[in-house]
């Protein structure tokens, strides 16, 4: 008896000890995040000020929103290169909308609705056609910029003067907090409350964590990967509205830009595999934090562009290579060749 209860008594001690110094990614992201900003604080003159810290909050704000949509998308073993072409050409079709007569917000409506359809599309080429996601997107954010060009004939679009709603989510502030900072956040959250709450949640996870066995289990997984991508495409366009908000208007150019690549670093850096199943809101979150400081010093800093993007591709690469160590794919994800 004192034996057993010797040996049990060791096992309940050593077992929360266990869990409590357990390292993960994402709480090396953290730390990290947190080194950096004592850093930057400390040796940047310019970084604690009020309107840098406002600048880092509102940037971070639109690169977390679009995230959060490529996060949800990645977690079901997928992923969206349509992002930045939906989220410019679909605010940019509102807006010349709204320049044709309509009310911005019936635009607004209207674009969404175009947004939906082309994130339908893409779920469609994918669960249906079978083209492998990062053939399917790469091609559709193609044909959705190469549209938007040849519809506008512009390379920016102003939004029209006097939209006080859409002024306040750009630079309002509510104690002190960005309002597009609030939306961010209540986006995060209604997403990872969607993601471990409700059935279609954990069908997303299911899917991703093996789709040939949830399909023989008899879930419903073309739906699934077709509603992804629609709401992929949809938390897109918001992105765009609260970037409208910020500058006034939408440079369909940043298709162009590096944009997206920052958002798989922000996915892949926070600790979401590309494997499938793994991963949530919270991962998005820290990565956001991380890249956002490390953008936002570098800028300061006086980084060129150039020497932005290689310093950030060498980060992704490394963080790609990392979640390929930690999380091998499986003989399925290498037959299907889906990623």
């Amino acid at each position: 008896m004192a034996a057993g209860s010797g040996t049990s008594a060791a096992d309940a001690s050593s077992r929360p000890s266990g869990r409590r110094f357990k390292i993960t990614q994402e709480g090396v992201v953290a730390a990290i995040a947190v080194v950096l900003f004592i850093v930057f604080s400390i040796s940047l003159n310019n970084f604690l000020t009020q309107g840098n810290l406002l600048t880092l909050l509102k940037n971070v704000a639109i690169l977390g929103t679009l995230a959060v949509g490529m996060g949800f998308i990645v977690v079901g073993r997928g992923i969206d290169l349509t992002m930045v072409a939906v989220m410019v050409v679909g605010v940019a079709f509102s807006i010349w909308l709204s320049s044709q007569g309509f009310g911005f917000g019936q635009a607004l409506l209207i674009g969404a609705g175009l947004v939906a359809v082309c994130g339908f599309i893409t779920g469609f080429l994918i669960a249906v056609a079978e083209v492998p996601p990062i053939f399917a997107t790469l091609a559709m954010a193609s044909v959705v910029y190469g549209g938007g060009r040849v519809a506008f004939n512009s390379d920016v679009l102003y939004a029209p003067p006097g939209v006080g709603w859409l002024t306040f989510i750009g630079s309002g502030t509510v104690a002190g907090v960005p309002v597009s900072v609030l939306i961010f956040v209540g986006l995060a959250a209604l997403i990872a409350l969607f993601l471990r709450l409700t059935r279609f949640g954990r069908f997303v996870y299911a899917t991703g964590d093996n789709p040939q066995a949830a399909r023989t289990m008899g879930l419903p997984t073309r739906p699934v990967i077709i509603s992804q991508y629609v709401v992929s495409a949809l938390i897109a366009y918001s992105a765009g509205i609260l970037l409208t908000g910020l500058v006034s208007g939408i440079n369909t150019r940043l298709y162009n830009s590096t944009l997206i690549y920052d958002v798989l670093l922000v996915v892949v850096l926070g600790g979401i595999s590309l494997s499938g199943g793994q991963g949530g809101v919270r991962n998005v979150l820290v990565g956001t934090v991380l890249v956002g400081i490390l953008i936002n010093g570098m800028t300061i800093l006086n980084f060129s562009f150039t020497s932005q993007n290689l310093i950030k591709s060498v980060i992704l690469l490394a963080a790609l290579a990392l979640d390929a160590v930690i999380n091998p794919r499986d003989e399925q994800t290498s037959q299907s060749g889906d990623i």
